[in-house]
């Protein structure tokens, strides 16, 4: 998004800037993780909603990389939990640093997003992403203990990954209307437009893992199945091979007995069912209700910008 370019300088310095601190490690870590490959879809979020809802001001840069800050403190959390061997192409940090470090530094990168929230000046926006960073914390809450459910329901799917992911995508671009002092309806429509935005791009994650390659996943294709993961894919290739696979996949996702073979096999079935291109149909029809989201906010650059956002979240799959 070159509109954006300079406000996003501005925001990698801020983050530059934030994750420094006299305990080397921290610093080390942060950059392994916060390094040149972050995509920066989230902050780039903020600074778009805010300069289309009008800001004129810079503050919205603070904002911004405050929700960076928030979304890489959950991924270092993440990969102990999960075990992740890759992040962002790179070698996970708790398997350089140790677990204790990476959830050290991931609670040390909360602390500095609550800073800058802080001195950005909106109460309001301090407010919405705090309570982003609570229900973000209960949907990974929440998909530990379904996670390996083969009978989850395909809505409980989706209410765990707007709690999980795109939340945070709501809460970046409503935070940067409410700076800026756009109106409740356009508060209202950019939040909608991030959480369905948000959900477009886990649900393309979630078919990469079956059709993707490392160099695009930043991770290794297949980890959520090794992880036993109940993502939307396995769960439609479940329902739609019920009677015929039951046994596999009893015994891969809730006994956890998996080989590379039975991911080679996970994945024809989830191709050959359907399962994949159900799961890339959702995400496209979140992807244009992004969109429609958007149609309450004046025609501009901007918007047009956030428009193609919701483009390049479906078009990885391609």
């Amino acid at each position: 998004m070159e509109l954006a370019q300079p406000d996003m300088a501005g925001v990698d310095a801020l983050i530059r800037d934030r994750m420094q601190s006299p305990v080397a490690v921290i610093p080390a870590l942060a950059e392994h993780l916060i390094g040149g490959s972050a995509k920066r879809l989230r902050p780039l979020l903020t600074i778009a909603a805010a300069r289309l809802s009008g800001a004129q001001d810079d503050s919205c840069l603070k904002l911004a990389a405050a929700v960076e800050f928030i979304h890489t403190a959950t991924l270092l959390h993440d990969d102990v939990v999960d075990s992740s061997e890759l992040r962002r192409g790179k070698v996970a940090a708790h398997l350089i640093w140790g677990a204790p470090a990476s959830v050290l530094v991931g609670d040390f990168l909360f602390a500095r997003a609550f800073e800058l929230m802080v001195e950005a000046g909106s109460m309001q926006a301090l407010e919405i992403l705090a309570r982003a960073s609570r229900v973000i914390a209960e949907g990974e809450v929440l998909q530990l203990t379904r996670a390996h459910d083969l009978n989850l329901h395909q809505d409980m799917y989706l209410e765990i990954i707007k709690a999980k992911t795109a939340e945070l995508f709501a809460a970046a671009a409503e935070a940067g209307a409410v700076s800026a002092g756009a109106s409740p309806e356009q508060c209202l429509a950019l939040r909608k437009y991030g959480q369905d935005l948000g959900v477009a791009f886990q649900l393309v994650d979630d078919s990469l893992d079956y059709s993707g390659v490392s160099k695009d996943l930043g991770k290794n294709p297949g980890d959520d199945f090794r992880e036993g993961k109940a993502t939307l894919p396995l769960l439609l290739a479940v329902a739609r091979t019920r009677g015929r696979e039951d046994a596999f996949w009893e015994r891969t996702i809730n006994k956890g007995d998996r080989t590379d073979d039975d991911f080679r096999r996970a994945r024809e079935l989830i191709i050959g069912t359907g399962a994949l291109a159900s799961t890339l149909d959702a995400a496209d029809e979140y992807a244009d209700a992004a969109k429609a989201a958007l149609r309450v906010l004046p025609a501009s650059p901007w918007r047009d910008a956030l428009e193609g956002l919701a483009d390049f979240a479906v078009s990885r799959a391609a």
